[in-house]
């Protein structure tokens, strides 16, 4: 019979998590002022609030599973390197450090507490974590630009094709009597960050059988995410277009964030039924 989190073996766990609010609670406060109010990494609470449910998911299914040993000789570098990663980075305001120094935390807890076959059962979670850490700003800003100038490249030719005035340098469009700055929120790699967490969790609810499957999906998520950037730069350019900059820079420039992340999952099921398709073909052509 599954035990649960409140019987006497689970008690240590009310430790651990004693222990780890101390520490992040104060850090997610100071996120919540800081980046995770910006446009680029607004997503930040949202990917929070995804692996915290993701862990509350499979509490069961640690439970269910046969209670190994406990492995401190793995649990402790672990816990130490995290701690000290966290307290550089918390006196260095390295958000990349403090941040991502939860995820190996976490893991040496649950092997200190619990043992390898529970970690093995939460692996998903703390490789959700990963899209919470906030990346350096060199490496967003070399990454982000190459992007920005692709997407609106494209939508510039898309909406040419149309019929549009439209014209562009560099990542400003200009399209009648306004100009528009792709910003890396319309196109950055925040935003594909975001778009691939959102990839993966699909996959991890639909749980495909297919590894194959899995991971051609998982690839697709790239292309997928910069054509969903496209449809976000182009509703918003047009919606100046017909309403007026205030429209464009106003509430319809949230909503058409909303568009982003509804395009990219009816693009994400979209292949993935394309892929079922194709590997039910595929299996149906083979002799038998």
């Amino acid at each position: 019979m599954a035990r649960t989190l409140w019987q006497p073996v689970n008690k240590p766990w009310l430790l651990v998590a004693v222990g780890v609010l101390a520490m992040y609670v104060p850090t997610v406060v100071g996120l919540l002022r800081t980046v995770w109010s910006s446009d680029e990494q607004g997503h930040g609470p949202i990917v929070l609030a995804i692996a915290i449910w993701l862990m509350w998911r499979v509490r069961a299914q640690v439970n269910d599973v046969a209670v190994s040993a406990p492995a401190p000789l793995f649990a402790w570098p672990l816990i130490l390197v995290s701690v000290l990663a966290y307290a550089i980075g918390g006196a260095m305001d390295v958000l990349m450090l403090e941040v991502g120094s939860v995820i190996p935390l976490l893991a040496g807890l649950v092997l200190l507490v619990r043992g390898p076959r529970q970690l093995r059962a939460m692996w998903f979670p703390l490789l959700f974590m990963v899209f919470l850490v906030p990346l350096p700003g060199v490496v967003v800003d070399a990454l982000t630009q190459p992007m920005k100038l692709g997407v609106s490249i494209v939508a510039e030719h898309l909406l040419y094709w149309l019929g549009y005035p439209i014209s562009r340098s560099g990542v400003i469009l200009q399209i009648g009597p306004y100009q528009l700055l792709v910003a890396d929120a319309c196109a950055g790699l925040h935003t594909l960050f975001t778009l691939e967490a959102l990839g993966l969790l699909y996959l991890n609810l639909v749980r495909h059988s297919s590894t194959l499957r899995n991971v051609t999906l998982a690839i697709l998520i790239v292309p997928i995410s910069f054509t969903a950037n496209v449809i976000r730069v182009i509703i918003l350019t047009l919606i100046t277009y017909h309403f007026g900059d205030a429209a464009g820079q106003g509430f319809l420039h949230g909503f058409a964030g909303m568009v982003l992340f509804m395009a990219a999952l009816l693009l994400i099921i979209s292949m993935d039924s394309l892929i079922r398709v194709s590997l039910v073909r595929e299996s149906s052509s083979q002799p038998r």
